[in-house]
């Protein structure tokens, strides 16, 4: 699976209900769930939060992207949210994250988890980039600013 391909067959929500990093995490998973990406939300849940108990996936200029990799996968899942007002999230910068990206990869495949990292982390790193994605109002819109670039 292609970066792209990611994205088209991502999850998506423009108003994330939570107010902090835990929940945040948890209406993500859920949101996974809900569109029968992964079936075992407990042990995905639990693969993210472990990760972020190592060091915060909330990165810089209000972008974070908590991840995990788990058996209870066997491909590629990812779950993009926008909370406009922001999160803490403990992020390098100490800014709130408004832009959250979760993915969850299987434990045997490292290298496609890794790439797609480095991919959506190059593509938030452009600030263009980040004000036209908290400026969409469908998720259609989002999928067509991700997958562009």
């Amino acid at each position: 699976m292609d970066f792209k391909e990611t994205i088209i067959n991502g999850c998506y929500c423009l108003n994330m209900k939570g107010d902090t990093k835990t929940a945040i995490i948890e209406e993500m998973v859920d949101l996974l769930v809900s569109a029968g990406r992964i079936t075992d939300r407990e042990t995905v849940l639990r693969a993210v939060m472990e990760r972020e108990q190592k060091m915060s996936t909330g990165v810089r200029h209000g972008v974070a992207i908590p991840h995990g990799k788990t058996p209870a996968v066997d491909k590629l899942v990812t779950a993009i949210g926008l909370k406009p007002e922001g999160v803490d999230f403990e992020a390098l910068d100490n800014e709130p994250s408004r832009i959250f990206v979760m993915t969850i990869s299987s434990v045997l495949d490292t290298g496609l988890h890794m790439k797609y990292l480095a991919q959506i982390s190059r593509l938030l790193n452009v600030p263009s980039v980040r004000t036209r994605i908290l400026g969409v109002t469908t998720s259609k819109a989002l999928m067509a600013i991700l997958a562009e670039e």
